[in-house]
């Protein structure tokens, strides 16, 4: 049984993930699908990659990473765990709390989720270079 992999049922980044305190359901907040910095590298002070597998069989090692889409899926960063299925039927929830991630330039990235060595899905995000508006000059016209 422990060649038959999960299925990824979603896969999200966002802000936060809220799990209610008596029913355990979770609550994505603040969806990210694109990072706005005006210079890079950019640090990100807090993403979290939200997924739902099911078909697990078992206990399942598990991997999630950042790829740079631009420089033939260069790993950014990485983290592996275990995810445990008491029931092949059964959605087990994943919230991976990643904090400070550096993304080195604007550009396409894909947080990536590995289950067993196999790559069951990703998630795309698009980072952008903004120009910040100019700061407001002082009104002059108003005298105290």
């Amino acid at each position: 049984m422990a060649d038959i992999q999960p299925i990824l049922l979603s896969a999200i980044t966002c802000g936060r993930v809220i799990f209610d305190k008596v029913s355990g359901m979770p609550s994505v907040i603040d969806i990210v699908q694109t990072v706005d910095a005006p210079r890079y590298p950019a640090r990100h002070p807090q993403i979290v990659f939200f997924c739902e597998l099911t078909n697990g069989h078992g206990t399942t090692r598990t991997k999630v990473r950042l790829v740079d889409a631009q420089e033939e899926e260069k790993t950014i960063f990485e983290r592996e765990g275990t995810v445990r299925f008491d029931d092949v039927k059964r959605i087990v929830t994943l919230a991976v709390n990643l904090q400070g991630v550096v993304f080195p330039h604007p550009g396409e990235y894909r947080f990536q989720l590995l289950a067993g060595g196999a790559l069951l899905g990703e998630r795309r995000i698009t980072c952008r270079k903004i120009k910040l508006p100019p700061k407001p000059k002082p009104d002059k016209s108003v005298e105290g």
